[in-house]
């Protein structure tokens, strides 16, 4: 079971999509909101964020999630939201690992974008 809601990886996703894009500049405030976001998930969603970008990037299987949340955990030296938005095309990688785990990116996105 992945310890994120579609939901929540859908917000990364479109913040992430601004801040790759430099619609706000490096310091604006869609990426000042991001970096919050990801900081105030708890560990357990941030290692699954973090899984799941893996997944999309190629680095893990779907069928791996388990271990890819696992070596999160035990690997991470940096905070998450560092990491992540060092991270050429996070938007990509978080939309491309969500399809390879069956979950709904469009439509998690769909809905955020409503309010």
């Amino acid at each position: 079971m992945l310890e994120i809601s579609a939901d929540k990886i859908a917000f990364v996703i479109i913040r992430a999509r601004d801040y790759d894009q430099g619609l706000d500049g490096r310091g604006g405030r869609n990426a000042f909101e991001l970096r919050d976001f990801i900081a105030d998930l708890n560990d357990d969603e941030q290692a699954a964020l973090t899984a799941v970008m893996w997944i999309g990037r190629g680095t893990y299987e779907p069928e791996d999630l388990a271990e890819a949340v696992a070596t999160a955990r035990a690997e991470k030296t940096t905070p998450t939201e560092d990491y992540l938005m060092g991270e050429p095309q996070l938007a990509d990688h978080l939309e491309a690992g969500m399809a390879a785990l069956g979950l709904d990116a469009t439509g998690a996105e769909d809905d955020l974008l409503k309010f």
